[in-house]
């Protein structure tokens, strides 16, 4: 039986040498995860190659694959998630920062951004949110190239079932290891002893397994030192996407839930209160699921 790669995506709307897309590789065996290594991608040709690579590969990116269905309508957007994305893709950042301050601009205090229905679930920043982090400009240099190389996205866009693509939050498996507890920052004088601490408990916590998915790291040494001497936090939350890559790899339909809006698509491995209501014209078609 063919065992299928595993990828866990840091991701960057600018990678650089300093700060690049940072991809953690592993297998899963039971539930014994073993990190085979952490690649740094310095641009954008290296991440289009690495969608490109042969499968059976299954790989949990930390990018918003959708905006919120609030936005998207009072826009006037395309509902239909490829048109969408593809009206997207033909704006430039300035125009999408325009666009969403003026959509903030307009509502009141306290309720300033459009979520999709995984942001409470998840805890993640809003889709449309364009700094700090900046994660709409993430979806708009990951998505459309994701598209492109004909990765197969459940829910939302079908392609080559062997490359399959889910979005992660490593933010939300990190809080279920150590709370709220800041671990990270690409800030020199906020990368503080308090961080370092807080990135070896949370390894410690993931190679003996305590998180509800189940799953147990395996490293070296080497990569242990590696991850925890990032005090950027990029190879540590590939690891976490890594996790949650894995978890999905085991579970029907990767662990969605059964009723994903299939215009704001969904972050792997957070927990649906209720079903997500959608109007029966838009509801998922069948086939982007695995027979």
């Amino acid at each position: 039986m063919q065992t299928i790669a595993l990828l866990g995506v840091d991701f960057t709307s600018a990678p650089s040498r300093r700060k690049p897309i940072t991809v953690a590789r592993g297998t899963l065996v039971g539930a014994r995860l073993a990190l085979r290594r952490i690649d740094a991608l310095e641009d954008f040709a290296g991440f289009e190659a690495l969608l490109r690579e042969a499968g059976p590969w299954l790989g949990a990116f930390d990018l918003p694959f959708g905006l919120p269905r609030e936005l998207v309508e009072t826009l006037g957007w395309p509902r239909d998630w490829g048109a969408c994305m593809r009206h997207y893709a033909r704006l430039d950042r300035t125009g999408i920062r325009d666009t969403f301050a003026a959509f903030c601009a307009a509502r009141p205090t306290g309720a300033k951004f459009a979520h999709r229905a995984c942001d409470g679930p998840a805890g993640s920043s809003p889709s449309m949110k364009w700094v700090n982090p900046p994660v709409a400009f993430m979806l708009h240099e990951g998505v459309p190239r994701l598209i492109e190389a004909g990765v197969h996205l459940p829910a939302l866009h079908e392609g080559d079932m062997a490359r399959v693509a889910l979005e992660a939050y490593p933010g939300l498996l990190a809080r279920e290891l150590i709370g709220t507890r800041p671990y990270k920052s690409d800030d020199r004088a906020r990368q503080t002893a308090e961080r370092l601490i807080a990135r070896k408990d949370m390894l410690e916590a993931l190679e003996q397994g305590r998180t509800r998915l189940g799953l147990r790291i395996a490293m070296t040494h080497a990569q242990r030192d590696a991850v925890v001497a990032d005090a950027a936090g990029d190879r540590l939350d590939a690891l976490l996407c890594l996790v949650q890559a894995a978890w999905a790899s085991t579970r029907p339909r990767y662990g969605l839930p059964p009723h994903v809006d299939p215009l704001e698509g969904w972050i792997v491995s957070a927990v649906a209160a209720e079903p997500t209501a959608v109007a029966p014209a838009e509801s998922m078609r069948a086939s982007a699921w695995p027979s």
